[in-house]
């Protein structure tokens, strides 16, 4: 099983990266990740436009085989460790999940609907470079909370 991740655009901020690839270091101990970037929509007339072109793109990137779980704010939220527990039934299943993240204008419904689960990182709005740091640390901790390991120190 392997875990993929397809986002809108680029890393630019130093410091996002650094934590990015922190995280994705000490998660792949555990899983294989691989990551798809797609561009960014620029020029667009709307909002509806970027993400438009920008679903095109996360929907041609996300590979066919894979559960597809849309992070949108408005999606299921789960604590830590039902997150953990999500992720064991899906390792189970032994296929593979593909996170989607969108850009600047989130996710467009078209591909919210098809995508398999929706899952909020937050309530709150996150750039998605933020998103992804949440996403890789989760995803490490989940893996630390399977195997019993002390990283996680939550109830």
């Amino acid at each position: 099983m392997e875990f993929h991740v397809v986002a809108v655009g680029k890393i630019r901020h130093a410091g996002s990266r650094a934590l990015c690839d922190d995280y994705l270091r000490r998660a792949r101990r555990y899983a294989p990740i691989s990551i798809r970037e797609v561009p960014e929509s620029r020029g667009h007339r709307t909002p509806a436009d970027a993400q438009t072109r920008e679903a095109q793109s996360l929907l041609r990137a996300w590979p066919d085989h894979a559960r597809a779980v849309a992070l949108t704010r408005q999606g299921h939220r789960l604590d830590s460790v039902a997150f953990a527990n999500q992720l064991g039934k899906w390792r189970e299943e032994q296929r593979d999940v593909c996170f989607l993240i969108g850009g600047a204008f989130g996710l467009a419904g078209s591909v919210i609907e098809r995508a398999d689960v929706s899952l909020s990182l937050s309530a709150l709005t996150l750039p998605h470079e933020l998103a992804r740091v949440v996403l890789f640390e989760q995803l490490y901790r989940a893996h630390t909370i399977l195997r019993g390991e002390p990283y996680h120190k939550g109830a």
